[in-house]
C-alpha cells in the first residue's frame, strides 16, 4: 500500500506521512493509484456539496471551487501558471522554456491564466450545480487523473532528476493500460454525460501533448500539472453546456 500513499502525499495535501522514504520503484507504481486519488476527491467535493446543504448555489460553487485548490494544495496551477509563462517567454526555444518553468516567480502571463481557468471553473460549477448534477463532481477529478499517468506512459520525461522521473523510468508499463481502460469502462456509467467528458478529455489531452513535444519533446510536472487543470476546466464548461 506504499504506492497509494505516496500518489495521496503527492496529489493532495491530506495529512498522510510515509514511515520511510519510498524506493524509486514504489514512486513509479504510484501512477496506478491517481485515478483512485481522482476518485477521492472527486467524493470529498460531492460530501461538501451535501453538507453545504441549502446555501445559495453561487456561495456553493466559490466554496467547492476553494475546497478543490485546497485538497491539491494548489500544486497544479503552479505547474499551469509555470508552463504559460514558459511557453509565452521561451519564444519556442526548447532551453528557454525549461529555464523558465524553473523560476518561482508568476509573470502576468501566469496570473491571468490562472484568473481566466478558476473564473471559468467557477462559472461552470455554479450552472451545473443549478442544473442538479453535482454528481458531475466525482468525474471530473477522476478523469483528470487518469490522463496524468497516460501523458507519462505515452510521452518522454525531458527535465533530469526528482519525482518526475522516477515515475517515468519505473511506471508498470504493462498494468496501466489495463488500468485506466478499466477506469474509462466505469466513467461510461454514467451515460452520455461520461462518454462526453472521456471524448473531450481525449481531445484535450492529444492537442497538449502535440504542443509539449513539438516545444519540448517531451513533458515535464509543470506541463503534466498544465495539463490536468485545462482539462478539468474543459470537461467542466463542456459538461455545463451540455
Amino acid at each position: 500500500m506504499t504506492a497509494w500513499w505516496i500518489a495521496l502525499q503527492f496529489l493532495t495535501r491530506l495529512p498522510v506521512t510515509l514511515g520511510a522514504m519510498p524506493s524509486a520503484q514504489q514512486i513509479g507504481r504510484s501512477l496506478l493509484f491517481y485515478p483512485a486519488v481522482g476518485l477521492l476527491i472527486g467524493a470529498l467535493l460531492c460530501l461538501g456539496q451535501w453538507l453545504l446543504g441549502d446555501t445559495a448555489l453561487v456561495l456553493q460553487a466559490a466554496l467547492l471551487l476553494t475546497l478543490w485548490v485546497g485538497i491539491s494544495g494548489g500544486l497544479h496551477l503552479d505547474g499551469l501558471a509555470d508552463s504559460a509563462d514558459a511557453w509565452v517567454g521561451g519564444f519556442a526555444d526548447k532551453a528557454r522554456t525549461l529555464e523558465i518553468m524553473k523560476d518561482p516567480r508568476s509573470g502576468p502571463i501566469a496570473v491571468v491564466v490562472l484568473v481566466l481557468l478558476l473564473l471559468l471553473k467557477f462559472s461552470a460549477l455554479w450552472v451545473l450545480l443549478q442544473q442538479g448534477h453535482g454528481l458531475y463532481l466525482l468525474l471530473v477529478p477522476w478523469l483528470a487523473r487518469c490522463l496524468m499517468p497516460l501523458l507519462f506512459l505515452t510521452t518522454p520525461y525531458v527535465r533530469a532528476g526528482g519525482l518526475g522521473q522516477a515515475l517515468a523510468e519505473h511506471m508498470p508499463r504493462r498494468q496501466l493500460p489495463w488500468l485506466l481502460a478499466v477506469n474509462a469502462g466505469l466513467m461510461l456509467l454514467f451515460g452520455v454525460p461520461g462518454l462526453l467528458a472521456i471524448l473531450v478529455g481525449a481531445a484535450v489531452f492529444m492537442l497538449l501533448r502535440r504542443a509539449m513535444l513539438k516545444r519540448l519533446e517531451g513533458c515535464t510536472g509543470d506541463t503534466a500539472g498544465a495539463l490536468l487543470e485545462v482539462v478539468e476546466c474543459s470537461v467542466l464548461l463542456v459538461l455545463a453546456c451540455y
